[in-house]
């Protein structure tokens, strides 16, 4: 029987959901001040905590930040007043679950822990998995079946537990950092930090600062030194995605830091040693860029002791139904569903498509099917309404009708984080300057 915490300084809502609660078969304890709180969190060991945001003798945010300390794992759905959506959202960067508005409402709340204690299942078993693996079960970790993708995991077998610079290539979608990421957590290193920069989106004056960091007053609005993505990386691995844009004058600084493995900051004459791996990665082949004197010929070589070329979906077709499976059941407990699946129709259209946006399109295709699915199979026709066509994209009907799904599927997905546009975007798997637009194309801006 799971336990749950309830924190909350209003006696009708400490009593409210103790009766909810317990009428739920979860054993409950109440507290009205965060000295009980922590106390009764210490004794009563809950797997779950309902906490209000403010309390007679505590912030509801460093309550929160204390319990993270003492158990990183706790489950924390934060209680907030109406209008103190800021002070909730800061919560969820300190590690909260999630957070519910008073006065509470029965069903939301049952809901919420159902799908926090099951996402902290998942995660529980996902972390005993990978403390039995071992490099002999690398390829049972990972979704992907085809001779294609089975050979970029034996690359990863290959050379994870060595500490040779990497570079992947490989169109954008294809999931250069999952293995980047896979490659670290096989690694020597995975005990310390991965470290990810998007060298696309850095603009051109601070990448400096953002690889090297900077000291107090070495520049105008230098208030405090401030470690760069080098440094954060220490002992772990750094991984440099896009690194094409990676700008002439900045490729000279950052092998000279290769070389040498120490860097200076800016507004420091004093250097500090680096151990960083060093994982890169392009969506096009930077041998072309050489050519084009775009990229330092001695930069890619330093960063081409072992390379990576990782398939176009197209090139494994056979990994697309257990990657739909696997998209299924995330999209299912993220938009809290029961879609039992796609017919198989829909499925032998989804294994012919072409999918030139590779995983990703294929995700977020998937994510979309199963938010406006009406039914327990989704159907050809359902697809086609919450993605582009697969066949004719030139019908003004039907594309119409995509345009009306998309709409909606928008609407829902903005309904169920109250309006939060970057939890939206996240949602719909498209970027927040996307989201923009697409509001703007709806009228859905007020």
């Amino acid at each position: 029987m799971n336990r749950i915490l309830v924190v909350d300084d209003d006696f009708l809502i400490r009593q409210s959901l103790l009766r909810i609660l317990s009428q739920a078969g979860y054993r409950v304890q109440i507290a009205e001040t965060g000295t009980i709180a922590l106390n009764l969190f210490e004794q009563f060991n809950p797997d779950l905590v309902f906490l209000d945001l403010k309390l007679p003798d505590a912030d509801g945010l460093q309550l929160l930040s204390i319990m993270k300390q003492k158990r990183s794992n706790i489950i924390a759905v934060m209680l907030t007043a109406h209008g103190d959506v800021k002070n909730a959202v800061q919560a969820m960067r300190l590690g909260a679950y999630d957070y519910l508005s008073k006065p509470v409402d029965r069903e939301e709340i049952l809901i919420v822990i159902q799908k926090a204690l099951q996402t902290a299942r998942l995660t529980r078993e996902v972390r005993e998995l990978k403390e039995k693996l071992n490099e002999r079960d690398l390829l049972t970790n990972i979704i992907g079946e085809s001779v294609a993708f089975r050979r970029v995991l034996e690359h990863v077998r290959i050379i994870a537990g060595t500490d040779v610079t990497v570079l992947i290539e490989g169109e954008t979608g294809t999931g250069k950092e999952i293995i980047a990421e896979l490659i670290h957590d096989y690694s020597l290193r995975r005990d310390h930090g991965f470290v990810a920069v998007d060298c696309g989106a850095i603009p051109e004056t601070l990448f400096e600062s953002e690889l090297f960091g900077y000291e107090r007053g070495a520049f105008t609005g230098a208030s405090q030194n401030k470690p760069g993505k080098f440094e954060l990386a220490d002992k772990g691995t750094l991984f440099l995605d896009e690194i094409n844009n990676l700008p002439l004058n900045m490729q000279a600084k950052l092998l000279r830091v290769l070389e040498k493995k120490c860097l200076s900051k800016l507004g420091s004459k004093k250097e500090v040693e680096v151990d960083v791996r060093i994982i890169a990665a392009s969506n096009q082949r930077i041998i072309d860029d050489v050519r084009d004197g775009k990229f330092r010929s001695d930069l890619f070589y330093r960063l081409h002791e072992y390379k990576i070329d990782l398939p176009r979906l197209a090139e494994r077709r056979d990994d697309i139904p257990l990657l739909i499976e696997h998209f299924r059941q995330q999209a299912n407990l993220k938009f809290n569903k029961q879609v039992k699946g796609f017919d198989s129709s829909t499925m032998k259209q989804l294994i012919a498509h072409d999918w030139p946006g590779n995983v990703r399109e294929l995700r977020n295709a998937v994510n979309r099917a199963v938010l406006l699915a009406q039914n327990d199979y989704i159907n050809q026709v359902e697809l086609l309404l919450t993605r582009d066509p697969l066949t004719d994209g030139n019908s003004l009907v039907l594309n119409e009708a995509a345009g009306q799904a998309e709409k909606e599927a928008i609407m829902r997905a903005m309904e169920k984080v109250d309006g939060n546009k970057v939890e939206t975007a996240k949602i719909l798997g498209i970027s927040r300057r996307q989201l923009y637009r697409k509001l703007h194309k709806y009228n859905l801006t007020k």
